[in-house]
């Protein structure tokens, strides 16, 4: 999970400004204005008695009515396991596990259906081309599909009379040497009477390309509604899967919640005791646009005034008489933070956080779930919406043939074009900010960390004073 000090940690590492600025610090060469540890205030409550929901519900809603946008970004907990808070969430969290592992099942059995159901439209679709064939304008392309369906004939239909099938009686028996050439080169009894041959292998010919020419119609239109009713079950069956792995999110995302972060030699943290710790961090965020004193300035990124807010808790979980939840009271300590970052910066901080473990079991989810049928969606699409070939539109032949043009590349600029997308796409997440200009630096950020020092204590001493006066009543 995301910890409070790496987020801290974070913007450090992504901001020009505030890199430059913690190492000014670090060595110590000039004296700092407006430093990340200047806007800095901290409170601190120690009481058995006072939880931890009253301070922070009372923040959230003080920061919903001064920022624009509120987000959480950290929500950590850990329980020591000789408590009794230990044994209650680590029972929910079995149960949502089994739960999620139930959908996953029903989600991998039907993804194998799916599976098989492709394959099997995409062998139909094979042998249906020939059917198409048959019907083309084209002499080649027709008299090629009628000899391909023949032999399919011959090998899957014919083959089951044993000893007197077309092969059977051609390779096995003597006077009829010519009987698969014939089969083949014969339309229709009219057409097999033609061709010179003796009576006895002309009769059977006849025979067989009567029945052929039967199974062709009859085996069409079998071939083409069993087309029909898979495209039909494609289409159930994915929406079964998409049910299921909706169903399956919500009890994943839950066991996740209900893990617990290891403290390792964290000495609040001792196995044996009845403790609870808890961290939790809130980003509050507006947009400031610079006053009219310094002058009509044309920014080319946003700057917002930001405020940090965490809170660590360390507290004894105490079960509600009669009631299956817990009241926590402790230690907090809820520090404020005060922060000018571009909106280059923020999104920036939100890719990182994404990185985090939270991030990556969220992927896992995404990946068992929905990335499952997004790497078939282009297949399940194809034979869900597919149209009659008389409706498709032909598209135009590319003329590849000029060999000039294919010495300087021409006909790569297309790929070229998506490579360099897809390329620019991963090279810009991985980009590092750009520093600010002298502009953003000399006028827009400095102005900017005074409105956000000032809102940051007003926050802070907001708090302080309404808590004072509510201990005092």
């Amino acid at each position: 999970m995301a910890e409070v000090k790496a987020i801290h940690e974070i913007i450090q590492e992504i901001s020009p400004y505030y890199a430059k600025r913690t190492k000014q610090f670090k060595e110590k060469k000039d004296g700092l204005i407006d430093h990340i540890e200047e806007t800095k205030h901290l409170l601190v409550y120690d009481s058995s008695t006072e939880t931890l929901e009253p301070i922070y519900f009372w923040l959230v809603d003080l920061m919903n009515n001064i920022f624009s946008d509120v987000t959480k970004l950290v929500d950590n907990f850990s329980s020591s396991p000789g408590s009794g808070h230990f044994s209650e969430l680590s029972g929910k969290a079995t149960i949502m596990q089994q739960q999620g592992q139930n959908m996953l099942a029903q989600v991998n059995t039907i993804l194998r259906s799916v599976l098989n159901i492709i394959y099997d439209l995409k062998d139909f679709r094979i042998r249906l081309q020939s059917y198409n064939d048959l019907k083309s304008e084209d002499k080649n392309r027709k008299e090629a599909a009628d000899l391909s369906l023949k032999q399919i004939w011959m090998d899957k239909v014919d083959i089951q009379k044993g000893n007197s099938s077309v092969k059977a009686m051609a390779l096995g028996q003597a006077g009829f040497q010519t009987l698969i050439e014939a089969f083949l080169v014969a339309k229709d009894a009219e057409s097999a009477e033609k061709i010179d041959l003796n009576d006895r292998v002309k009769r059977i010919v006849k025979a067989r390309i009567e029945e052929y020419n039967i199974w062709l119609s009859q085996s069409e239109k079998e071939l083409r509604k069993r087309y029909e009713l898979e495209r039909t079950y494609l289409k159930s069956q994915v929406n079964s899967l998409k049910l299921y792995s909706r169903w399956a999110k919500p009890y994943l995302k839950a066991a996740f919640a209900l893990e617990q972060k290891e403290q390792g030699r964290n000495p609040d943290f001792v196995n044996a005791f009845n403790t609870i710790l808890l961290e939790l961090t809130l980003l509050g965020k507006s947009e400031i646009k610079p006053p009219k004193e310094i002058g009509n300035i044309k920014l080319a990124r946003k700057y917002y005034k930001c405020t940090l807010v965490d809170f660590y808790f360390r507290g004894i979980p105490q079960r509600v008489s009669q009631q299956s939840h817990f009241a926590f009271g402790g230690r907090t300590e809820v520090t404020f933070r005060g922060y000018v970052l571009n909106e280059d910066e923020l999104k920036k901080l939100e890719k990182e956080i994404e990185k985090s473990d939270l991030g990556d079991v969220l992927n896992l989810i995404e990946g068992t779930t929905t990335e499952s049928i997004d790497k078939l969606q282009e297949e399940i699409d194809f034979f869900i919406k597919e149209k009659d070939e008389g409706e498709k539109k032909k598209e135009k032949p590319k003329d590849t043939s000029n060999p000039f043009l294919a010495l300087i590349g021409h006909y790569d600029k297309g790929e070229k074009k998506k490579d360099e997308k897809s390329n620019n796409k991963k090279s810009n997440d991985d980009k590092p900010v750009k520093p600010d200009n002298w502009t953003e630096k000399a006028q827009v950020r400095p102005f900017v960390a005074g409105e956000t020092k000032t809102q940051t204590f007003d926050i802070f001493d907001i708090y302080k004073k309404a808590h004072q006066m509510a201990s005092y009543t």
